[in-house]
């Protein structure tokens, strides 16, 4: 719920935490049930990785840069599990554990925070294909409360809230880059995520297969 356009459509006004397990998060090639879920769906993602505890005393969200080393393409995988008949609201969202069910993790690219520039972060664009190559949908990682970075701070500050911190080597999620698609119409197919304006000379690749 860091997209605005994901708030809009589940009528929140402010982003939701949920928990993201180590086996829930496979590797890219992986091939998975399309039943994983009740109500599967994909969004392109993004992932970073703490580099040090002392994130948990940043006190703005640019400063939460230096305590980060690594960024990550991320494809999540949640379930929405409530009927299509049935208006899912916050509260409901946060029953379900936000719908954290699964992701694929693509190659951690590592940040060199010396030499980025600090908008870099904001401008990683992702699109989704199917096997043909055709577009399935397409996102850019300024929906994420406009800042990647604003959501690690406000991940930081909600975990604080409730008596927890970050600690090193925590993966965060940073919430859709895209819209959610149901699984159901991409059925029997991969999928590639490409993302680009990672820190890297190159498109990064992640891959999914659904039977």
């Amino acid at each position: 719920m860091t997209n605005p356009k994901a708030q809009e459509t589940f009528n929140v006004d402010q982003p939701l935490l949920g928990i993201l397990l180590e086996n829930m998060l496979l590797p890219s090639g992986t091939t998975i049930p399309v039943s994983f879920g009740a109500k599967p769906m994909i969004e392109g993602d993004l992932m970073v990785r703490v580099a040090s505890n002392e994130i948990n005393d940043a006190t703005t969200s640019e400063e939460t840069l230096q305590y980060l080393d690594a960024v990550i393409p991320f494809l999540e995988l949640p379930d929405l599990v409530y009927d299509k008949n049935i208006k899912v609201d916050g509260e409901m969202l946060t029953a379900i554990n936000a719908g954290a069910r699964l992701g694929i993790v693509g190659d951690i690219i590592p940040l060199n925070i010396k030499k980025m520039n600090k908008e870099q972060l904001k401008n990683i664009s992702v699109i989704l294909r199917d096997e043909s190559g055709k577009i399935i949908v397409q996102g850019n990682s300024n929906a994420l409360l406009g800042d990647p970075l604003n959501v690690v701070f406000w991940i930081k500050e909600k975990l604080k809230s409730q008596g927890k911190t970050l600690k090193k080597g925590d993966l965060l999620s940073l919430g859709s880059m895209t819209p959610l698609i149901p699984i159901q119409t991409v059925k029997n197919i991969k999928i590639t995520a490409e993302y680009q304006g990672l820190p890297t000379t190159k498109t990064e690749k992640i891959v999914v297969t659904f039977e």
